[in-house]
């Protein structure tokens, strides 16, 4: 997922039906698209050439392959595209992503190192986060989280990757599973600082990139199952807009 853009070809592809709709599943002889995968949702984008544009509309795993949906067939199946990754969409969903694991740090380090990642749902505009822990966060505990979370984002913190490592180097690391995924012999590991993850997903180069972080709920998800969902960067200014909104229709209404 190093580039946003490719040129490809459609190897094979076939008719669906899905929610009463008739879309269309492609697989190209390369992709750069990131499928549905670890709580990430998939990219969407374009295929396009000098005769159409094609909407990918979402990017799936199935048996292996990366299946990219959209709701119209191109033309002729056989000519080259270049296909292009909607970029502002990825870089948002990247935010989020490295916001969980930045999350997950701060969490061990408020509530105590029994708090380990249970699930995970990434996407652009929001993120959700569930961990294990015994009781309701108080709010000085979700303030405590926040500024740990926002100051790594101050700090810039640079992305470190590591690709095709041994389990056994990632595990001297320090490196932290993921609940419920499973690991070949050779893994990748993504470090911002002292977090340091197992992780497949798109990630952003450094935390500035995030921009900020807000938790915007913490409720029970099950038992000894907490859940944080959260907005980073355009999400939480729109967020601050908001509040500034009502509190002057609020200031109005009291003074008229």
């Amino acid at each position: 997922y190093d580039d946003d853009t490719a040129d490809i070809q459609i190897l094979r592809y076939r008719k669906v039906a899905a929610k009463g709709k008739e879309l269309y599943q492609l697989v190209f002889d390369k992709t750069h698209f990131y499928a549905e995968a670890g709580g990430q949702i998939g990219d969407s984008g374009v295929i396009e050439n000098n005769n159409e544009k094609i909407q990918i509309i979402n990017t799936q795993k199935e048996n292996n392959l990366s299946i990219h949906l959209t709701d119209k067939l191109p033309q002729d199946s056989n000519a080259d595209f270049k296909a292009i990754v909607n970029i502002e969409k990825r870089r948002q969903t990247e935010a989020n992503h490295t916001a969980t694991h930045l999350l997950h740090f701060a969490l061990r380090q408020v509530l105590g190192t029994h708090v380990e990642q249970k699930g995970s749902y990434v996407e652009d505009k929001r993120l959700r986060f569930d961990f294990s822990h015994f009781g309701k966060m108080t709010a000085e505990e979700i303030k405590q989280t926040e500024q740990i979370v926002n100051n790594m984002i101050r700090n810039n913190v640079s992305l470190e990757e590591f690709r095709e490592i041994s389990i056994d180097e990632a595990n001297q690391m320090g490196a932290m599973a993921l609940f419920g995924e499973k690991y070949g012999e050779k893994v990748r590991v993504v470090k911002y600082g002292d977090s340091i993850e197992f992780c497949g997903g798109t990630h952003a180069n450094s935390t500035g990139n995030i921009g900020m972080f807000k938790i915007v709920s913490e409720a029970a998800n099950a038992a000894g199952i907490r859940r944080i969902e959260a907005v980073t960067g355009v999400q939480v200014e729109e967020m601050l807009y908001d509040f500034q909104n009502r509190m002057e229709k609020t200031r109005e209404a009291l003074n008229s």
